[in-house]
């Protein structure tokens, strides 16, 4: 049997058959099959809806989620009482990274922005792996440190940035990263995006308005398309 057909024989005795699946490739790569049979048989899937919360804010860690579709939205209310968007979490992500192993409690509150399928792990059977399989648990260090690096990376970006730098990134973000087109609908309110990158509400709707003027961008209710890709590159670049 060729490692094609050892793949595909795992593929179909598991419950890990998504074939951009990083998780599953992962599993396989550095678990052996009796452990990754098990870890992907007691995979469940949830679905949530635009809007509804995946996770809140300080409940108890007790599993380990992995975006299969869908967007997520990480936040964080301060003592202020301050909403804070942290980032924008998309396919493949594992959205759990950034705390399930450092606390008991979340630090932050999930919430699905559009339709969201999320695969879910029991925590205790991903540690127990992380302890018994090294290869594994750097894998899954490795992911950390880049969705870590990629959130710092964000809000240097986002506060070199003057107002209209910001908003320019933004829309080039959900263009290039997540929709991969020029015509997409904003999935967040004018509010969220004001929470993302640390602008007021009015500034947001003021600065989406000057693009349209100045034919960036058209606006359609919630649709957002970019007419002047290297004009509102420039913006980024030079915000």
């Amino acid at each position: 049997m060729n490692e094609i057909q050892v793949m595909e024989s795992k593929e179909k005795a598991h419950g890990c058959k998504c074939e951009e699946c990083i998780l599953k490739n992962l599993i396989f790569n550095y678990v052996p099959d009796e452990d990754s049979y098990i870890l992907c048989n007691v995979k469940r899937e949830q679905s949530f809806k635009k809007g509804e919360i995946i996770v809140k804010q300080n409940s108890p860690i007790v599993d380990f989620f992995y975006i299969k579709s869908g967007i997520v939205k990480l936040s964080k209310v301060t003592e202020s009482k301050r909403n804070h968007i942290i980032s924008i979490a998309k396919p493949h992500d594992y959205t759990s990274l950034l705390t399930v192993f450092h606390g008991k409690n979340y630090a932050y509150t999930m919430t699905a922005i559009e339709y969201t399928e999320i695969c879910i792990f029991p925590l205790n059977l991903i540690i127990d792996l992380v302890m018994r399989h090294g290869s594994f648990g750097i894998g899954l260090l490795k992911k950390s440190s880049k969705t870590a690096d990629d959130i710092i990376d964000r809000f240097i970006q986002n506060n070199s940035r003057n107002l209209r730098g910001r908003i320019a990134m933004t829309l080039l973000d959900f263009s290039f990263n997540i929709y991969k087109s020029h015509i997409y609908e904003l999935p967040v309110s004018r509010k969220e995006i004001a929470e993302l990158i640390g602008m007021t509400t009015e500034n947001v709707i003021r600065i989406l308005s000057e693009f349209r003027k100045e034919k960036i961008i058209k606006i359609n209710g919630k649709e957002i398309e970019i007419v002047d890709f290297e004009r509102l590159k420039m913006i980024s670049d030079r915000g």
